[in-house]
């Protein structure tokens, strides 16, 4: 019977990692009693879980939980103790503590985001869990935990999904992420300009601009070099042509 329990166990866990999403270190959530199941069965909750669960678990509760068994009296003192040791999960109602049930179903969020296991020995509030779609229910029978079975909600779920009705959390979480690589708005559809990354601006932006001087004067075209140089050269030309006619005159031939 126990090779048998762990099979349908790890056929359950292989259902709700591949359509659901979970992961390790898995998330139990406990109430008042089923500590008090385990108290009265003897079992080591912190080292049989995880053998069951074949994998890392983090055992946590709530505050309503913890005042709710703290309530109850002497005859769930044991159990509260055992509940004080695991970690407290923070939930809407820390002024107004309510009923543990309340509480649990209220962490859930309607679709399970966290991914919690539940372990829970109330009967309405199992029968509340199953018409949450992905919430793993644990209980105790003949002082042995029982991973429950899919419930009819789970399964409709991956049924449609399969179909093409439904998109699983993590497909809508890449369509999502696609939404805002490209651009485009969840609600109208239209394509949104894409927001630059912040960082350094520009340097060339950050250029002081250059101040006008005063303008200067153009400069001589070739034209007017080769003007002057000529008119250099005939003047010389000239003064050379009169001191030859000077010695000329002193110096007769």
């Amino acid at each position: 019977m126990k090779i048998k329990r762990q099979k349908q166990a790890k056929r359950t866990i292989s259902f709700y990692k591949y359509n659901f999403c979970f992961r390790e270190p898995f998330q139990v959530l406990i109430d008042g009693t089923f500590c008090q199941a385990a108290l009265i069965g003897k079992i080591q909750i912190k080292e049989q879980l995880p053998k069951y669960l074949m994998g890392e678990v983090q055992l946590c509760t709530t505050n309503c939980a913890l005042k709710e068994v703290e309530t109850l009296g002497k005859d769930l003192y044991g159990a509260k103790l055992i509940l004080q040791r695991f970690q407290i999960r923070r939930c809407p109602h820390f002024k107004e503590p309510v009923s543990a049930s309340e509480c649990l179903l209220s962490m859930l969020e309607g679709t399970n985001p966290h991914h919690y296991f539940i372990a829970t020995q109330d009967n309405v509030l199992t029968k509340s869990l199953k018409d949450i779609p992905g919430v793993p229910v644990m209980y105790i029978i003949q002082n042995t935990v029982v991973l429950d079975k899919p419930s009819d909600s789970s399964l409709k779920r991956v049924q449609a999904v399969l179909v093409g009705e439904l998109v699983t959390t993590s497909q809508q979480q890449n369509i999502n992420k696609l939404k805002e690589e490209q651009g485009v708005g969840a609600d109208e559809g239209t394509r949104r300009k894409r927001k630059r990354k912040s960082g350094n601006p520009n340097p060339l932006s950050c250029l002081k601009k250059k101040k006008k001087g005063p303008t200067q004067p153009t400069k001589s075209t070739d034209g007017d070099k080769k003007k002057r140089t000529r008119h250099r050269k005939r003047k010389h030309a000239a003064e050379g042509k009169g001191e030859q006619t000077v010695t000329a005159k002193q110096n007769p031939a």
